[in-house]
């Protein structure tokens, strides 16, 4: 639904975004993750038709978002970061002024519809100046499917929002992503964790990695680490000479009396796990809990932004914090 070869846009001198290639499938959703300024927002406008490439050509449904940008509106639903709301009319008044600009058919079901579905039917009547900003952000995103478009657009779609109002719009996100294909961009960590079936990291406008949220984690981990909590006589320590000959295994660290750490391969992580636990029990040990210690989306991305740039920290207005409610 989404293709796009080896895009490239200049502000005068300054190069935004240098030759991106990628694509998103049909009821796929794709994260674009970066820091501010990394290029998210120019390739958004791009991709819906509002702003041409220098370089490089993308294709929205089949159409070019140049050459046939009228084409590539009506088929694409967009969430700039900022809703362009107008406070001083109702929720309804404004989907119909935007209905009727798109041209729906059977317009009054159509918005009907629409507010059931993103939760505020009960407010159809309510001034948008009056709502909360996840009310807001929710007419926004009614406006964006109202039309019923093969593709989404989403530019920072939970900005602003309190934890609460945050899972509910990425709830609904998740739901309108099972009929169509949604690209959105997001520097929050978590967000792109919960919601994407891929993730694009990109930074200084190039992207520097692609994959599976799941997959990022194991192409960019060296090691896999397994966490052990034993009980024994002599403590972990006294595990240490039955476990360090084990094959497959890197590196071994004793935290405490019970709690020991290993670091395997990860193509021998799995077999390693069942010599550990044999080893343990034929030391005359307990083993009372094992686990495998992930990497996190975050891990994965300060190191990415680590090998991509000098800096030894990832920039500022990275949301490294952000946690799930």
């Amino acid at each position: 639904m989404i293709e796009a070869r080896d895009l490239t846009k200049y502000y005068g001198r300054r190069l935004a975004i240098d030759h991106l290639t990628f694509h998103a499938r049909k009821g796929e959703i794709v994260a674009f993750l970066g820091p501010n300024g990394a290029g998210k927002t120019t390739t958004m406008r791009i991709l819906t038709g509002y702003m041409p490439p220098s370089e490089g050509e993308a294709k929205v449904a089949g159409f070019d978002v140049v050459e046939e940008s009228l084409e590539v509106r009506r088929r694409v639903g967009y969430l700039p970061e900022t809703v362009p709301l107008y406070d001083d009319m109702t929720v309804w008044d404004y989907l119909e002024f935007m209905g009727s600009l798109r041209q729906v058919p059977n317009l009054d079901d159509r918005i009907a519809e629409i507010l059931d579905r993103v939760g505020l039917i009960d407010r159809a009547d309510s001034f948008i100046g009056t709502l909360s900003k996840g009310m807001r952000q929710r007419v926004g995103l009614a406006q964006a499917i109202l039309h019923q478009p093969e593709v989404l657009i989403l530019d920072e779609p939970t900005l602003g929002l309190d934890p609460k109002q945050r899972v509910e719009v990425r709830e609904l996100i998740r739901e309108i992503g099972r009929e169509r294909t949604v690209m959105l961009s997001t520097h929050i960590l978590p967000e792109a964790q919960a919601l994407s079936d891929r993730v694009l990291i990109i930074n200084k406008g190039r992207i520097i990695a692609e994959d599976t949220p799941e997959e990022l984690q194991l192409r960019l981990l060296g090691a896999q680490r397994v966490r052990l909590r034993v009980r024994g006589a002599q403590g972990a320590q006294g595990l240490v000479a039955h476990l360090q000959r084990l094959p497959g295994l890197l590196r071994l660290h004793v935290h405490d009396a019970e709690h020991l750490e290993i670091e395997a391969k990860p193509e021998e992580a799995e077999a390693l796990r069942s010599r550990l636990a044999r080893a343990v029990l034929d030391a005359g040990y307990d083993l009372l809990e094992m686990c495998v210690v992930s990497m996190s989306l975050e891990d994965i991305f300060l190191q990415l932004i680590q090998d991509e740039s000098a800096e030894a920290e990832a920039p500022a207005d990275v949301d490294l914090t952000a946690k799930e409610a």
